[in-house]
């Protein structure tokens, strides 16, 4: 597994984890996907305070990156940025396996895996 976070990625993700309630050694970010948004899948990012049994692990700087299993063929080699700018703000995903994203760039399809797509709101 591969997620790749840009140094402005983990400057956010780290202070997001240091603001966080429930300090611990495991605590971390889990990278997801979940069935949504305008293209398929959307991207989900959470605090997680440690691994679940099927998670995949991986140590980005210093953030610990948790990603399930069953997903993790879906993000692989997803590239993580942090923009800012005065109309849009937030977490990028680049991902090399999506063959199509939408608008937004929070949702995206994966050849012939991807659910159905739900208008974006």
């Amino acid at each position: 597994m591969t997620v790749i976070l840009t140094e402005k990625a983990e400057f956010r993700l780290r202070a997001f984890l240091q603001g966080a309630a429930n300090p611990s050694a495991d605590k971390g970010i889990r990278v997801g996907v979940s069935d949504g948004g305008c293209s398929g899948y959307q991207y989900t990012l959470d605090i997680a305070n440690e691994a679940k049994p099927d998670d995949l692990i991986e140590q980005q700087g210093r953030v610990r990156v948790y990603v399930d299993r069953q997903v993790a063929p879906l993000i692989n080699g997803v590239v993580i940025d942090f923009v800012e700018g005065l109309m849009d703000s937030g977490f990028k995903f680049s991902n090399p396996n999506a063959t199509e994203s939408c608008g937004c760039g929070q949702s995206f399809q994966a050849g012939d895996c991807t659910p159905a797509a739900v208008p974006c709101s």
